[in-house]
């Protein structure tokens, strides 16, 4: 590993922790009101839905339609399993967060072994019709709730637990799309074809980045369930998938940090223009317009903020073109 590889991990690592404590000091001292405790806590789930949403759009490069099905497969399991009373406290926590990644997989694999030979709009239609289908099967079951819906959950209202989750996720996403299997993945996204003529698996590849992408998503709709306390299989239609799709667009697909600021961005926004009533969507969406007419490939296009990238830009300022060993 290189010195500039190195350091710039311990000042990602010191950035985010101080980010952390600015957060927590400011809402400990009544700066930030518990509403907007709630609307953080809400940003860590949308990142992570968006990042993980990425992982299928940006780096696999197949069009998801559904992937708020599976947020709802995790928030109906951690459901389930808390309102049984098995496991409680930080125990339970933990054994929701993977009994919601463990099935949220499962159907990853179900679904991905048969759709992702797929491609373009019958890709995303398919994908489409599997989160709606998984939302009208949830609104007939009676474990569920029915249309009614899921209440009485356990509910966790500690920023740091969702902060370090998201945070542990986003280095899980990264280190996947660096490592060689993600550059592999990578390959079938520029050139399929290429890619399988040198020896690339395209089925593992690619179900496994869906079924990947499935998992994270799982863990954020557990996560969203014991947020809030009530989940409805409503909350989790189209509109949601296109939601984060959006997001990912935004920020630029295939971009991991475009995708986390555009979830802060678009999570914060309605809430700031919310005393605007009626033209609080009006304005939300002639935003969204201008954003993708002056800026098409999204904020980051398929750049990533890097702290490695200022570090080599100070070392070529000083002369020192050195090779990285």
């Amino acid at each position: 590993m290189s010195k500039e590889k190195k350091l710039s991990y311990i000042i990602t690592t010191l950035l985010v922790l101080a980010l952390f404590i600015i957060l927590e000091v400011l809402m400990n001292s009544g700066l930030i009101s518990r509403y907007w405790e709630s609307i953080l806590i809400l940003i860590c789930i949308n990142i992570i839905m968006a990042t993980s949403l990425n992982l299928t759009v940006g780096v696999l490069g197949q069009v998801n339609l559904g992937h708020a099905g599976f947020m709802a497969i995790g928030a109906y399991t951690a459901g389930i399993f808390l309102k049984t009373g098995l496991a409680s406290g930080p125990l339970g926590f933990v054994i929701s967060l993977v009994l919601a990644a463990l099935v949220s997989g499962f159907f990853g694999i179900l679904i991905g072994l048969p759709i992702l030979r797929l491609r373009g709009d019958y890709l995303a239609i398919v994908t489409l019709a599997f989160g709606e289908i998984i939302r009208v099967i949830i609104e007939n079951m009676n474990i569920t709730g029915g249309a009614q819906g899921m209440a009485g959950i356990p509910t966790i209202k500690s920023f740091a637990i969702f902060f370090f989750v998201a945070v542990l996720i986003i280095a899980l996403i990264f280190t996947y799309a660096d490592s060689r299997h993600g550059r592999a993945v990578l390959s079938i996204r520029d050139n399929e074809l290429a890619a399988e003529a040198c020896g690339i698996n395209i089925t593992k590849y690619k179900t496994f980045a869906f079924t990947l992408s499935a998992v994270f998503a799982g863990i954020a709709g557990a996560l969203y369930a014991q947020s809030f306390g009530v989940i409805a299989a409503n909350i989790f239609n189209y509109n949601k998938s296109f939601d984060y799709l959006v997001m990912v667009v935004l920020g630029g697909i295939g971009s991991i940090t475009g995708a986390i600021i555009s979830s802060v961005g678009l999570t914060i926004l309605p809430e700031i223009l919310r005393p605007l009533a009626e033209w609080r969507m009006v304005i939300y969406a002639v935003i969204l317009i201008l954003v993708m007419i002056f800026r098409p490939q999204g904020l980051l296009g398929r750049k990533e903020f890097s702290i490695r990238k200022f570090l080599k830009m100070d070392k070529y300022k000083k002369g020192d073109v050195e090779d990285d060993k």
